[in-house]
């Protein structure tokens, strides 16, 4: 692994850039020797000193779970990241473009746990029973490392990319409805950008959810009772500007939307 000095400025550095809104230097072009241990090492100082600082940690996101998503970015293995309180919105809200430094807007669905998740042998059926309901939802993707030759490393550094959650639509029980079969169409200012169906996600998108309690197993965390979990992507990201609104409908499930100020 890297030093743990090294690990250390690496989260401040990614802390610093969270504070002014900026963009550093890639990590594997100035650490090639970096593996995905140090990058979650990284994030996970991040995510303490952020905790120490007064913010809750309410869900988590997970990424690159969906093809779609593996080709846009070159990356092909899943990560994930965490969702702190001050980074929710529900639809419809006005959300500041200056708080991010770069604005990408993804398509997923949104499961909230009645019971704890915990791996090492978590399945999809674990997945279904002990999630209370399923939501529409938008991430926000904010990148604090240049994206020109990012590898899985740098992206799980950088909290897995995120940057906000969106919340909205109509939130169903998981055995009320098929969510391989969950449509979407994005629209940015009316004009529709991606279509996609949650099947994208690992086939089911509870398949993404049961692989992140698997995989925080192997680094001694689990998944809360109340948590909000990101189960992946199934459109490309799309990108917005200062102005712009999304809106996704979700068609039996209803809309979610957003505009950028």
């Amino acid at each position: 692994m890297l030093p743990q000095p090294t690990i250390d400025a690496l989260a401040e550095e990614l802390a610093e850039a969270h504070r002014s809104r900026s963009v550093i230097p890639r990590i594997t072009a100035r650490h090639p020797e970096a593996t995905v241990e140090d990058s979650y090492a990284i994030q996970g100082l991040w995510r303490d000193r952020a905790l120490a600082d007064g913010r809750r940690l309410v869900g988590r996101k997970i990424g690159l779970t969906s093809k779609a998503m593996q080709q846009a970015t070159g990356i092909s293995e899943p990560d994930y990241g965490v969702i702190l309180d001050d980074t929710v919105w529900e639809s419809g809200a006005v959300v500041p473009f200056d708080d991010f430094s770069n604005v990408r807007i993804e398509v997923e669905l949104a499961f909230v746990l009645a019971s704890p998740l915990e791996g090492p042998h978590c399945t999809v059926f674990d997945v279904l029973r002990a999630t209370e309901y399923v939501t529409p939802a938008l991430e926000i993707l904010n990148s604090h490392i240049e994206l020109e030759g990012r590898t899985i490393v740098d992206t799980i550094a950088d909290n897995a990319a995120y940057g906000g959650l969106v919340l909205g639509g109509r939130p169903v029980a998981p055995a009320d409805v098929d969510l391989r079969w969950v449509g979407a169409m994005l629209y940015r200012n009316e004009t529709i950008e991606e279509t996609g169906v949650a099947g994208g996600v690992l086939d089911n998108p509870a398949s993404g959810v049961a692989w992140l309690a698997n995989k925080l197993h192997q680094h001694g965390d689990s998944l809360a009772a109340g948590e909000v979990i990101l189960a992946g992507s199934f459109t490309r990201p799309v990108w917005c500007e200062r102005g712009d609104s999304v809106l996704c409908d979700y068609g039996p499930l209803g809309n979610v939307s957003v505009r950028f100020e």
